[in-house]
């Protein structure tokens, strides 16, 4: 039976900050809603020490900040973009359009329909993630959206330039320094001067996850990406160090970022704490590192591998990492997280920064049932069905018509019989019962 060693907040204290989040979030969007450009100027000054005659940058600006960076900085961008933008060609082409007869005359398809407007938050008020560019509109370009719009804070009073050519160099087709709440709900309501998108993605702290929350319906939204969340299932075949290392590498996102190591070693699991503390002394995000890992880092000591699996699946952590005698049996065997990380080669900052799989990804337990964003989540598979001769036309509408008048649908039924009476050449009634009470399409 699984222990805790260490344990974060309580829920009770979790689903207050919750509470004061959504209360926050619903009211900011009713004021963009209500006050449009002039509420974002406010917002942008309150929360962001921020404001400027139009938040859109000019090309000017663009050019001057990629200007301002080295070479080197320029080709690093570029090496991460190549992997991201090909991995998401390999996933695109398996995405193909389908044309089936599945019965003689009848023929159904579906087909990859690209979003067309797509709104791309990048988070960068305490660091300039600018990896969140190359997540989002690279992969939304690879899948063929029209219009990509992106919004990110203000870092250090000004745009950050490693944003700025990030998003250039993504192929952005509007590019506005806007941060937090006020950036998504500009982008999903629309203002006098940004128009609205159709859909929002992109990782962000708890704000901008609940802000998304909010505007799913009138919007599409990738997935609910509040802070980042780590896990590692570890056996003794690595040390406290590395356990160490990988839990703050991930802790220092944000304070309420979680840290969870799962073990079936309890001195591995004491060696990380004592290695947590020390690394915190040294480690320059140590000040944020700490406070997650105090609020919201936990220990859990487990009697075995399928322990470990279990309170993993129940987790559904956004990272999981694996480093044990037998991670491709975990690779086979879990179910629930967001990305997966196999063996101490790899590492979860590679999947953040450059490997190419995408960064963006579920928490708040969202894994237990969707993936990340990746290609597909910017296309909308539509299907199609075309009936093309007589006898099939017939067929078919003599079953519609009987299953519709079993539901009660008299007029289903009778888009069905005007075709028996038409293709088939059965001269059959018109179709006269009433749908039951309360029934619905």
């Amino acid at each position: 039976m699984p222990i805790w060693l260490k344990r974060g907040k309580d829920n009770a204290a979790r689903a207050e900050a919750n509470r004061q989040v959504r209360t926050t979030v619903e009211t900011i969007l009713e004021d963009i809603e209500k006050r449009g450009d002039a509420a974002l100027r406010d917002l942008s000054k309150k929360y962001d020490n921020w404001d400027r005659e139009d938040f859109r940058l000019s090309q000017a600006e663009i050019d001057a900040a990629m200007d301002s960076l080295s070479k080197q900085d320029l080709i690093d961008i570029a090496f991460a973009q190549k992997q991201v933008r090909n991995f998401a060609e390999q996933q695109r082409a398996t995405m193909t359009d389908l044309t089936v007869e599945t019965l003689p005359g009848v023929t159904l398809g579906h087909k990859h329909v690209p979003i067309s407007a797509v709104g791309c938050y990048v988070p960068g008020g305490k660091y300039p993630l600018l990896a969140s560019a190359h997540m989002s509109v690279v992969t939304a370009k690879v899948a063929g959206s029209k219009r990509v719009i992106t919004c990110a804070p203000p870092f250090n009073g000004k745009a950050a330039p490693a944003i700025v050519a990030a998003q250039a160099m993504a192929g952005a087709d509007e590019i506005y320094v806007l941060g937090g709440i006020q950036a998504v709900g500009a982008m999903a309501i629309g203002t006098q001067t940004i128009k609205p998108v159709d859909m929002l993605v992109g990782p962000g702290n708890a704000y901008v996850a609940e802000a998304k929350r909010q505007l799913f319906g009138r919007v599409g939204i990738d997935l609910f990406a509040g802070p980042t969340e780590t896990l590692l299932i570890v056996d003794e075949t690595v040390d406290g160090e590395m356990c160490a290392t990988d839990l703050l590498g991930q802790a220092e996102h944000g304070p309420t970022s979680p840290a969870v190591l799962v073990t079936n070693s309890e001195k591995l699991a004491r060696d990380t704490m004592a290695e947590v503390e020390r690394l915190l002394l040294i480690l320059p995000t140590g000040e944020v590192a700490r406070q997650a890992w105090q609020d919201y880092g936990e220990v859990i000591l487990c009697d075995s591998y399928e322990d470990m699996l279990a309170v993993a699946d129940t987790i559904a952590s956004e990272h999981v990492q694996v480093m044990t005698d037998r991670d491709m049996w975990f690779r086979d065997t879990l179910s629930n997280y967001g990305a997966l990380f196999l063996g101490p080669r790899t590492n979860v900052a590679y999947g953040d920064k450059v490997i190419g799989t995408n960064h963006t990804l579920p928490t708040m337990k969202a894994a237990r049932y969707t993936g990340g964003l990746w290609v597909g989540k910017f296309m909308k598979t539509c299907t199609w069905q075309v009936v093309e001769t007589d006898e099939a036309s017939a067929l078919v509408g003599e079953y519609a018509s009987r299953l519709s008048m079993l539901e009660g649908f008299a007029g289903h039924a009778e888009q069905a019989n005007l075709r028996v009476r038409r293709y088939g050449g059965r001269n059959i009634p018109y179709a006269t019962a009433a749908a039951p009470r309360g029934a619905k399409d």
